[in-house]
């Protein structure tokens, strides 16, 4: 729309400050061209006007005579002709006129008692207003266009990689920076994006260290402590004995899913992966029905120590809080991903708390007990091996009851790179 008022407005000033005025002075130059010849041939002798006539015709395309004919009168309506029997009429000091025959524009003038008759080309114009403006709508319009494409494009290509780029960023240490070229709010958004980057995957590189470091220095201590568990008496109360065992054991799974959490975003490479063989690998290792629908050859490139890790905490959380080993793995398979349902038995999640399980220590139990709450990592680990991967893991309801948690894997991803996973 911008770029048709700008012609618009182009053709409109150059048709009333530019072609305009030259219609006008065009035509008052052809009046008095005619006028004058009408005078000069006047003035001459008679013998000598035949010349003048030859003249006239090669010279300037006008044909005069002094044989008045009755030639039919020409309408109005053609701008050009219209401002030139004006101009004439100023001229001659009378209404002129103006006739048509034998395809030229022939103008009646009287002079010196003669009334002549000078014939002129029809199609002696000046600039033509709409071929001028069609021409400057089509290459204007096109120049606008063009040029805005390439502004736009400029401005865009930038905006293109920073969202690429975010949709990518999984807070690895080795992420692809984007340039800092360009218009001056690109580059600060370019510098913004990139130590923000930098600043995350620093921070997680930390928590990392600290968790890690954490959990293996708790280790020793808790080594001795089962040493000391192995060597009290005899005498001990059994019963007291076991409550000490199983606390140790709680704290040392709880050390390594807090281990697991920690080193989530650590590098793993990506491999080309047959899914089916995969997934019947792990289902005959873990004892799990599993439903294959769809092609049996599906093959993709991601993270298969991300996959089995993700698969051991779906399908260990499902045979916890199903209360039944009894976990059944369907897939689902498309052209653009692969869909694992991993269903149990148990109760389901509330669709209010189906984001909240999501989140470190969160655990639907009320209790803090271990053994009927879990320690509340399982998930958190899922989710955080899924955004790293660019999986999706969405909880949905079992037709039959219990839950049914979907992990979505796209198909279509590229080769040849180096994803955080594991």
């Amino acid at each position: 729309m911008s770029a048709i008022a700008i012609v618009i407005t182009t053709v409109l000033a150059l048709n009333v400050f530019v072609v305009d005025p030259i219609d006008e002075s065009s035509a008052d130059d052809v009046a008095a061209l005619l006028v004058l010849s009408a005078q000069t041939w006047v003035e001459l002798p008679p013998e000598a006007r035949p010349y003048f006539e030859l003249e006239l015709a090669e010279r300037h395309d006008l044909i005069i005579s002094s044989d008045s004919r009755n030639l039919p009168l020409l309408a109005a309506g053609d701008s050009f002709l219209d401002t030139l029997r004006g101009k004439l009429s100023e001229r001659l000091g009378g209404e002129a006129s103006l006739h048509v025959g034998d395809e030229l524009v022939w103008a009646d003038i009287p002079m010196g008692g003669h009334q002549l008759q000078i014939g002129l080309a029809a199609n002696r114009r000046d600039v033509q207003p709409i071929y001028v403006g069609l021409t400057i709508f089509g290459i204007g319009a096109t120049i606008v266009f063009v040029t805005s494409f390439l502004v736009v494009q400029r401005i865009t290509r930038p905006l293109v990689d920073v969202a690429a780029s975010a949709a990518t960023f999984r807070g690895g240490v080795e992420f692809s920076r984007l340039p800092e070229s360009g218009p001056t709010e690109l580059v600060t958004l370019a510098k913004s994006f990139n130590t923000m980057a930098k600043e995350i995957s620093e921070l997680l590189t930390n928590r990392t260290t600290l968790l890690a470091g954490i959990s293996h220095d708790l280790r020793t201590p808790l080594a001795r402590m089962r040493l000391a568990v192995e060597l009290l008496p005899e005498g001990v109360d059994p019963k007291l004995k076991r409550r000490l065992e199983r606390n140790l054991e709680e704290m040392d799974a709880l050390l390594s899913q807090a281990l697991q959490f920690a080193r989530g975003l650590s590098s793993e490479s990506l491999e080309e992966t047959e899914l089916h063989h995969h997934l019947e690998e792990f289902a005959r290792r873990e004892d799990v029905s599993l439903t294959w629908t769809g092609p049996q050859s599906v093959c993709a490139t991601i993270a298969p120590g991300a996959l089995q890790r993700v698969l051991d905490n779906l399908v260990h959380n499902a045979r916890h809080h199903g209360r039944t080993p009894d976990v059944e793995i369907r897939t689902e398979v498309n052209a653009a991903s692969l869909v694992i349902h991993v269903l149990d038995r148990g109760k389901g999640i509330p669709v209010d708390a189906r984001d909240r399980v999501f989140q470190p220590f969160y655990r639907l139990e009320a209790s803090r007990s271990h053994s009927t709450g879990g320690s509340g990592l399982g998930l958190a680990i899922v989710r955080q091996l899924c955004q790293a991967q660019g999986w999706t893991v969405e909880i949905g309801d079992r037709a039959e009851g219990g839950a049914d948690v979907a992990l979505t894997i796209p198909l279509a991803q590229p080769s040849g790179q180096t994803t955080p996973g594991l």
